[in-house]
């Protein structure tokens, strides 16, 4: 597709879902920033890296949310099973000895 020949309203929609990407990808940074300090947290107190009711709770919740939201939630189920996945391995990094 020739840029002269992509109407205005696509190009303006791919700019709002570039922001939103990026969005996404700060607020991904955050929460990442946020579970290090819980590692941090686990790790000084002895705890588990994994947290097996939680992640149970908090997808369930997440897949609630889905419905409000319109969203596949086995999509959004299987992208925060790989993110608590990413928090796990870091955990237990933080945990293992030095």
């Amino acid at each position: 597709m020739k840029s002269a020949a992509i109407p205005v309203e696509l190009l303006e929609a791919r700019k709002e879902i570039d922001r939103i990407d990026r969005e996404l990808v700060n607020l991904l940074a955050d929460r990442f920033r946020q579970t290090h300090k819980v590692g941090i947290l686990k790790a000084a107190n002895s705890l588990q890296a994994v947290d097996a009711e939680r992640e149970t709770q908090k997808i369930a919740e997440l897949r609630k949310l889905c419905e409000s939201n319109n969203l596949n939630p086995d999509l959004v189920t299987e992208l925060f099973t790989r993110i608590m996945l990413e928090v796990v391995n870091n955990h237990r990094q933080l945990a293992a000895p030095k």
